[in-house]
């Protein structure tokens, strides 16, 4: 029989004031406190035996726990000092508790331990609303162990880490996790599961890094891609014509295959891809003063 949420509420308030913890906005700390869901979690996240999985943002353990109980080998990072004396002192002494920024950690080093898996890394968490989009961009740009990720974030941040081109949602984010990756929304979550109760929807988010890149980094690198995106979006009303004025010659539009009327939200990464390659292409080709 599952624990009541309300108890679960109570038992995280209680274990907040013993370890001295105020839930800080700053830190974006909304723990979770229905049983029923940190076990949904674990299951929708398929490790086992052999699993190596990466949390972030583990809070008080609710999830840390679920993730154990799979057989699955767990290292959490936790920013909040009094949070990792807790987890130290409670967690069983076969979870890694990494003090630190997650956006500062090292994270591919933790797995780079001779006896590490091989099998690639799996990223669960519930993370802390503040952070959500950087931890995410992060690890898909610069930590590769990590194949795979079931996050909880905010609805509206769910419906941009999924967004197809045309979509109201669709924004620079969007087209930057497409070059990576394939995302997906596997379930809504409701306030009522956190401790403090949060005033939106929360959404858990499945994303798969692909084999391959969505562009090939020989026609054009992330970095060429990506400063177009930023440049697109940063005036995502405006045609591409004026959006990337200085960037993009009408050369590049026309070779690319890509209107200059369009909009930023209207490409695709494979788009913005080909953009990228006609511009070095050309800019290449152009004589030097």
């Amino acid at each position: 029989m599952s624990e009541p949420r309300g108890k679960g509420r109570a038992d995280a308030r209680g274990t907040l004031e013993e370890v001295g913890v105020r839930p800080s906005k700053g830190l974006g700390q909304n723990f979770v406190v229905d049983p029923d869901l940190v076990r949904r979690i674990a299951r929708v996240a398929a490790v086992g035996r052999d699993d190596e999985v990466l949390e972030i943002g583990p809070g008080l353990g609710a999830l840390t726990r679920a993730l154990y109980d799979t057989g699955a080998a767990v290292t959490c990072v936790e920013i909040d000092h009094r949070l990792v004396a807790h987890l130290r002192a409670t967690l069983p002494d076969q979870v890694r508790v990494i003090e630190g920024d997650a956006l500062e950690v090292d994270l591919g080093a933790l797995y780079a331990e001779p006896g590490a898996s091989s099998d690639g890394v799996a990223l669960v968490a519930n993370l802390p609303y503040n952070v959500a989009t950087p931890v995410v961009m992060r690890v898909l740009e610069a930590v590769p162990v990590v194949e795979r990720m079931l996050v909880m974030v905010q609805r509206e941040v769910a419906d941009r880490f999924v967004a197809k081109p045309g979509g109201r949602t669709y924004g620079a984010v969007s087209a930057r996790i497409a070059y990576f990756a394939d995302a997906s929304i596997e379930g809504l979550v409701p306030p009522e599961a956190f401790f403090p109760q949060p005033k939106v929807i929360s959404a858990l988010v499945e994303i798969r890094r692909r084999a391959l890149v969505a562009v090939d980094p020989a026609h054009a690198s992330y970095h060429e891609i990506v400063t177009l995106i930023r440049h697109g979006f940063s005036t995502r009303r405006k045609m591409l014509r004026r959006a990337l004025g200085g960037l993009v010659s009408d050369e590049v539009f026309e070779k690319a295959g890509v209107a200059p009327t369009k909009r930023a939200e209207e490409l695709s990464i494979q788009e913005w891809g080909k953009l990228a390659q006609w511009r070095r292409s050309i800019t290449s080709s152009l004589p030097r003063s």
